[in-house]
């Protein structure tokens, strides 16, 4: 039976909401780095406490959920357009993405471009621009073959460097090691840095494009399978995690207290992607999915705004971020140059609770909003062929 629009309506809105939801998480983040105290690491049990390692992990979610639902959108973009005009689309918005990150993105983390620390910094938005040139070609393919090839890349990936050594290939080892590892690459003059490898989220990207299936399929239908699949997918991390067997090149142990343990337990590689990182973050995100199917909590129609925007959301974020730290950096005395830095190199000595970092973070997101719902107006209005890049 065909869908009605109002089908439609509510298989995109999920989309939207679990998208505008995780950007909020992503804020939340990103305050967290210019705000709080400098940790060594946030998720490591010796540097960390219970309340920040919580801040920090929650955030996992933000790039998987980007990752996945970008592919669920090209998916469902497959269905009204011809794989010659997808192809061409993705190869465009991908380079597109990647440009960006090189340039405006990377300026909004730094303000600065041409004296030391600085770098061009390729990050979510480059693996997502990356993933979507690599779909331009896999969308030609059945879908099966789409799907045994993310999940091999998946699963595989992590044991690129003992099957393929980089010794063996000189010429080329930056741009291997990039798929698979994060790098810091010296070109010339200028330094780059590969923080996201990409390898893992071009298989994540492909799982979603072949999840898009599931949005012809009748709500109650896909509301359980997305239940459990994501159940399924918290199973495999707590029993291969548990096990200490596969899926993580950091294995977690005992440590003096629960809090600590499962602290450890749950600290998996992010950089790159590990199996493990994907499989509990995804199953979350497909739970959400599954529970938002049937449900409007609180804030709904806030939240499901922010995700019909999310680039513009995600740049603008970040330059109001820098320059709330900045400013109050100045106001307590630090000088405007110690700020032309990334979060990463913030002045010495500047830092907050988090019970600071929260109030702004929400004080961030209410000053984010009213743009976002300019700009969600915009693109409702208007069908310029640039809106669809942005």
């Amino acid at each position: 039976m065909a869908d009605n629009g109002d089908s439609i309506n509510r298989r995109l809105a999920s989309i939207d909401w679990l998208r505008g939801l995780v950007m909020v998480l992503m804020a939340l983040d990103h305050v967290r780095d210019y705000f709080a105290h400098r940790s060594p690491d946030p998720l490591s049990a010796a540097d960390t406490d219970a309340a920040l390692f919580a801040t920090r992990w929650i955030t996992h979610l933000c790039a998987p959920a980007f990752v996945l639902l970008s592919g669920v959108s090209i998916g469902l973009m497959a269905r009204y357009k011809s794989p010659p005009e997808l192809s061409r689309f993705l190869l465009v918005r991908g380079a597109w993405l990647i440009f960006l990150e090189m340039t405006v993105v990377t300026f909004a983390w730094e303000f600065n471009l041409i004296d030391d620390p600085a770098a061009i910094i390729f990050q979510v938005i480059w693996a997502l621009g990356a993933a979507m040139i690599t779909m331009a070609a896999l969308i030609h393919l059945p879908r099966l073959l789409i799907l045994i090839f993310g999940l091999l890349i998946i699963i595989v990936g992590p044991q690129l460097d003992s099957l393929f050594p980089p010794a063996a290939m000189p010429a080329t080892d930056p741009l291997w090691m990039s798929l698979h590892r994060q790098i810091f690459w010296q070109i010339g003059d200028m330094k780059v840095i590969v923080a996201y490898p990409i390898l893992s989220w071009i298989g994540l990207m492909a799982c979603g494009y072949v999840l898009a299936q599931i949005y012809a399929w009748p709500t109650r239908h896909r509301q359980r399978f997305l239940v459990y699949m994501g159940c399924g997918l918290l199973m495999i991390f707590t029993i291969f995690r548990g096990l200490n067997i596969y899926g993580d090149p950091n294995p977690w142990q005992v440590e003096a207290g629960l809090a600590a343990t499962l602290m450890s337990f749950l600290n998996v590689s992010k950089y790159p992607a590990s199996m493990l990182f994907l499989s509990v973050t995804v199953g979350l995100n497909l739970l959400l999915l599954g529970f938002i199917e049937t449900r409007r909590l609180p804030l709904y129609g806030a939240i499901l705004t922010l995700g019909r925007v999310p680039l513009f959301y995600y740049v603008v974020h970040i330059y109001l971020i820098h320059m709330l730290a900045m400013t109050i950096g100045m106001l307590a005395g630090w000088p405007l140059g110690d700020w032309f830095v990334s979060r990463l190199h913030k002045p010495e000595g500047f830092g907050y609770d988090l019970w600071v970092v929260y109030p702004v973070w929400i004080a961030v997101i209410l000053m984010l909003y009213p743009a976002c719902r300019w700009f969600a107006a915009v693109k409702d209005r208007r069908r310029d062929w640039w809106l669809s890049y942005l």
